[in-house]
């Protein structure tokens, strides 16, 4: 008898599960998590090839990563503000960091990792209350760095 489901296959991860920990200055969880990821930029050379026709030519050119931007619903947590503060004071050295953003499974194991060098918080700002809403209140964080890897 053959199976109608392939249960060989991986599950997807689901996206609510993952946490951060920046070198011990932010741990915890957040709601919401981008910027994981590089990029090169393209340099277009126009330029006529030897037909006499004109061809445009994408040659890679920078590679560059994305911000990290967090948001979480706000407590009286203090560590990203704090984190923040030394950069408003000059100390941005000071203040970079190693990091890494990860992903669980189902079972809450660990299946997913990105570690970010070098970090530093670019911007942190806070909720907007609205006194007819009963929405969270949501903080963001956006860390800029210098690399970033997937390890697992």
């Amino acid at each position: 008898m053959t199976q109608a489901v392939d249960t060989s296959r991986e599950d997807f991860l689901v996206g609510c599960r993952f946490k951060v920990d920046v070198g011990g200055v932010i741990t915890g969880y957040f709601t919401e998590c981008s910027g994981l990821g590089s990029e090169t930029e393209i340099v277009e050379s126009k330029v006529v090839n030897d037909k006499g026709v004109e061809v445009v030519l994408k040659v890679p050119g920078r590679l560059k990563w994305g911000d990290i931007t967090l948001k979480r619903g706000i407590t009286s947590d203090m560590q990203i503000w704090d984190w923040r503060k030394k950069v408003e004071d000059g100390d941005v050295n000071g203040a970079r960091r190693n990091g890494s953003i990860v992903m669980y499974d189902q079972s809450l194991r660990e299946r997913a990792r990105w570690n970010f060098m070098n970090g530093w918080p670019s911007k942190v700002s806070g909720p907007s209350p609205k006194a007819d809403s009963n929405e969270i209140g949501i903080e963001e964080l956006v860390i800029v760095h210098e690399y970033i890897t997937r390890d697992s």
